[in-house]
């Protein structure tokens, strides 16, 4: 292990204890039990869903696919990690904790998970359990199961991404990078959606259940389904475009990154993404720490129209074609989000660690952050233009619809849309756009 990365662990391991210690003396209660959770069996099945760990459980450690462990920290002692170890021949039984960050615990192991109980504490009226199993919580005696009060200071404070965070997301972009570039490869090759998600699988060197969603790779007219992962098998007729939104995880941490490619690189299409991605540069260039996340959701709108304009898409103005709902129809979904141990990260609509909420605008419903932007925060900026059926037939419905080039917009149904997305951090005086430092086009 690098000693500067042990050092990040160390300086983030300080900080979520000082969190803890300034919530448990606001919250008088002496602890918080955190539960890894628990592996889900399928239904009239013998074997169990794919485990995903609880995101507060992880973000003391990266252990991300032991079920049944559990944690005690009080923001003074030593957190103490009871760890789960069966006996099991059936399976793999992980080993004894000895990576980086195992000296920062007290360790317990646990053969068997039905007798946690002897290792947890006997009163536990100050105690909050944070998890998923509720009635797994009000078995072992838990009266403070997820308070509100603790769940609103966590998710707010969470958006404050410690270096030793920075550093992982940065690991976890150039994985997807790898991947990102091996995907592009077997679309110009001619691959199927299939054929695609293996190749970038296989770059990034995680599986379908490790990568932190599952990925969207759309060809041509899939390109306009926002979360399609169909992943068809029989390659298209032709191919006319190709949209990848694929991230990787590192330590728990995620990359979130979309690329969109014309098959032909001179036709019109080609021009388009290269003015999306104009667009989605500018929006980059615009975070600044003070201003709400909602401004560059306004913003993109205004650069986007200008787009349907200069491509003949809408004869009409800036400011009419955002006002009316137009370019809404082109652009449907939020500029972006918080980022890091999960996708669509916490606390992106709180004023403060009460968790004061600040809705979405009206005329903006999918936007999934309106909070002030902050140094070390983490966000994807992510704008699109996309030709969806089901909006373009409503819009046809309405009085904007004489303002409108159907003619060249049927034209671009075949390639579905476009969407370009980097994952940046916030710095004091800079963003650091970790997906384009890697070069990746």
């Amino acid at each position: 292990m690098n000693p500067t990365y042990q050092q990040l662990y160390k300086e983030h391991i300080a900080e979520l204890q000082l969190r803890t210690r300034q919530l448990l003396a606001r919250e008088n209660l002496d602890a918080l039990v955190i539960h890894s959770g628990q592996a889900k069996r399928k239904f009239l099945d013998d074997m169990d869903y794919p485990f995903k760990a609880n995101p507060h459980f992880k973000a003391w450690l990266p252990v991300v696919d032991n079920p049944h462990c559990w944690l005690l920290v009080d923001g003074v002692n030593k957190p103490k990690l009871i760890f789960y170890r069966p006996k099991d021949f059936w399976h793999k039984v992980p080993d004894e904790p000895s990576d980086f960050w195992a000296d920062f615990f007290d360790i317990q192991l646990l053969e068997k998970a039905n007798t946690v109980e002897t290792l947890l504490p006997y009163d536990k009226a100050r105690l909050a359990y944070l998890g998923e199993y509720l009635e797994v919580a009000k078995a072992l005696g838990f009266t403070e199961i997820n308070p509100e009060p603790v769940m609103n200071y966590l998710h707010y404070h969470r958006a404050y991404k410690t270096a030793y965070e920075h550093a992982c997301m940065r690991i976890a972009n150039q994985m997807a990078v790898a991947g990102h570039r091996a995907a592009a490869a077997a679309f110009y090759a001619g691959g199927s959606e299939f054929d695609i998600q293996l190749a970038y699988l296989a770059a990034v060197g995680q599986s379908e259940n490790e990568v932190p969603y599952g990925n969207i790779i759309g060809l041509n007219e899939h390109a306009a389904i926002l979360h399609y992962t169909a992943l068809e098998r029989q390659k298209p007729a032709q191919h006319h475009s190709f949209l990848i939104d694929a991230g990787a995880e590192f330590h728990g941490y995620a990359a979130d990154i979309t690329r969109t490619y014309s098959f032909e690189q001179n036709n019109e299409f080609a021009s388009l993404i290269k003015a999306v991605e104009r667009v989605h540069l500018q929006v980059v260039d615009a975070i600044k720490p003070g201003i709400k996340y909602t401004e560059l959701q306004f913003l993109t709108h205004h650069l986007l129209a200008q787009v349907l304009i200069d491509f003949d898409f809408v004869r009409d103005s800036v400011e009419s074609i955002v006002d009316t709902g137009i370019s809404s129809t082109f652009f449907p979904h939020g500029v972006g989000h918080h980022l890091g141990l999960q996708v669509h990260d916490v606390g992106g609509f709180m004023a403060d660690e009460r968790g004061t909420h600040i809705a979405a605008p009206e005329q903006h419903p999918f936007l999934r952050c309106t909070r002030l932007i902050e140094p070390s925060m983490v966000f994807t900026i992510e704008p699109g233009l996309y030709f969806i059926e089901s909006l373009l037939t409503d819009l046809k419905q309405t009085p904007q619809s004489k303002v409108l080039n159907w003619q060249k917009i049927d034209a671009f149904r075949r390639f579905g849309g476009i969407r370009i997305e980097d994952n940046i951090i916030v710095h004091r005086e800079r963003n650091e756009n970790m997906t384009r430092e890697l070069q990746l086009p």
